[in-house]
Formats: structure tokens, C-alpha cells, sequence
């Protein structure tokens, strides 16, 4: 009797379990988010591309405020384009609750939540340009751009006029949202922004003038602020140049470019040139 041959039975195909993806997905967003990789690096390029163009309509959102609906869709678009970039930095980084700790990740969520209820947030919309400070003091932004200027001259600068920047467009916004109903006083953004201009530079024309007490108190603060943001601006570009090396001894952590002792403790220093890393 002849015997036929069976084909032996195949293994079923392992399925790969849902936790497998999301540490998949994670490891993916991880590499993007912080790897070196050229991909890694125009991938980061292309988020900055992005945030400052979103800057760009927070600062034009005022004028913008009066085309209606199509607002409104520009306005949901960048909520949901801010919304898939948070979910990414939350997934990408290590542990989310750290992650959630930081104060940057706090005044993102509040520009999200303007982003997604515009009608009821919009006299908060002014704080959207702490995004620019965000950005800017963020690593994610010197790792990607300012990686050459790292700890150097070039860094303290920009963070000082981002700093002097954010502050004189929240200032502005958050006079146009407080006193634009008064029309004798604050006829448009543009009125807003000229008598910030001129409380922060302490120059005061006088032409325009909030009315009532809080009025005065609000243009004292602008104007301690500014000369406070001016004066750290000026000593950012006019002291000594010096380099972040810190002292294996006592800790020191920026020396003179040249330095070859430690100032506070006389510990021999061996910092890299730029040239010649």
C-alpha cells in the first residue's frame, strides 16, 4: 500500500503584542526627536520650520482675528499640528511625567487650549508668544540649529532678545486685549504695540495714555521690565566672552576663552579650541 505524504503543518506567523508597537513607536519617535542622524536632524529642522511659522500667524492672529471663518480653520490646524508635536516630545521622551513637570510643557498645553477654544480663550491669545521663548531656550533648538553656538556668545544673545521680544509682544497683547474695548484710548493692535514701544523704552510721548489706576500700574511694569530686559540684552553683548568648561575641582562653570588656570581655585584648565576640539 502506498502512503501519501502529508506537508508538515506550519507554524502560525508570531503576532507581534500592541505593547511591542508603542515601544516600537516610541523607539521611532526617540530617533527622531533626539538622534544625530541626518534624517533625525532635517526631521527637527522641519518641526522649527513649522513652529515658526505658527509663531508667525500667534503674532499676526490680532490683525487676522476679523477674516471669520477661515480664522477660525487656521486657528484648528495648528491646534491639531501643536497637538501631534506634543504627543510626540511626550512619547519620545523617557518618562512622561518628568516630562509633564516642565514649566515649557505647561505653557504649551495653555497655547493648545487657546488654539482649541478660541472663542472663550481669545483674550488669552496674547500668551501664545511664550512659544518663542519656548523654542528658543529649548535644547531641542540648539541641538538642531544653534549646535555651533552651543554655550557661547551667540547663545546668551539670542535667549536675552528672545527673552526682550516675548515680553514685548505679550506686553502688547495684553494691552490690546485689555483696553481695545475703550476706544478713546487703544483704537488697534497697532496703537497697543506703539505704546508698548514707548512705556518699554521709557520714552513716553505721552500722545497715548491707559486710563485709571491700574492703567498706571501696568505701564510701571512694563517699563521696570524692559529696562530690566534692555540692561541684561546690553551685558550679554558687551562684557567678556567667555566659554561653559567646568572645573573638575570646585565646579566653576564658565572660564575665559584663553583661561588656563581656574580663577577660584587655581585648578590647571585644559579647554578645547574651537578650531581644534
Amino acid at each position: 500500500m502506498s502512503r501519501t505524504k502529508t506537508a508538515p503543518a506550519q507554524a502560525p506567523e508570531p503576532t507581534i503584542p500592541p505593547k511591542a508597537d508603542g515601544l516600537r513607536l516610541r523607539a521611532r519617535l526617540r530617533y527622531l526627536y533626539h538622534g544625530a542622524s541626518p534624517l533625525a536632524v532635517r526631521f527637527r529642522l522641519a518641526v522649527i520650520v513649522i513652529d515658526f511659522a505658527i509663531i508667525a500667524f500667534f503674532l499676526a492672529a490680532p490683525l487676522l482675528h476679523s477674516a471669520g471663518m477661515v480664522f477660525y480653520v487656521v486657528d484648528y490646524v495648528i491646534a491639531v499640528i501643536l497637538a501631534l508635536d506634543m504627543t510626540g516630545r511626550a512619547l519620545a521622551h523617557t518618562d512622561i511625567r518628568d516630562w509633564l513637570k516642565k514649566p515649557a510643557t505647561w505653557v504649551d498645553l495653555f497655547i493648545l487650549a487657546t488654539l482649541m477654544f478660541p472663542a472663550w480663550l481669545y483674550n488669552f491669545g496674547f500668551l501664545r508668544m511664550l512659544r518663542l521663548w519656548t523654542l528658543l531656550n529649548s535644547d531641542f533648538f540648539w541641538r538642531t540649529i544653534g549646535h555651533k553656538y552651543d554655550d557661547t556668545r551667540v547663545e546668551e544673545i539670542t535667549r536675552a532678545l528672545a527673552a526682550l521680544v516675548t515680553f514685548l509682544f505679550v506686553a502688547t497683547g495684553f494691552v490690546y486685549a485689555t483696553f481695545h474695548d475703550d476706544q478713546t484710548v487703544i483704537h488697534g493692535y497697532l496703537d497697543a504695540l506703539y505704546f508698548t514701544v514707548t512705556s518699554l523704552t521709557t520714552t513716553g510721548y505721552g500722545d497715548i495714555t491707559l486710563p485709571g489706576p491700574w492703567g498706571r500700574v501696568l505701564s510701571i511694569v512694563i517699563m521696570l521690565t524692559g529696562i530690566t530686559l534692555f540692561v541684561r540684552l546690553a551685558q550679554t553683548i558687551f562684557r567678556p566672552h567667555k566659554v561653559r568648561f567646568p572645573c573638575p575641582v570646585c565646579g566653576l562653570q564658565k572660564h575665559d576663552p584663553d583661561a588656563v588656570h581656574c580663577k577660584a581655585c587655581g585648578e590647571i584648565l585644559c579647554i578645547p579650541d574651537e578650531g581644534h576640539p
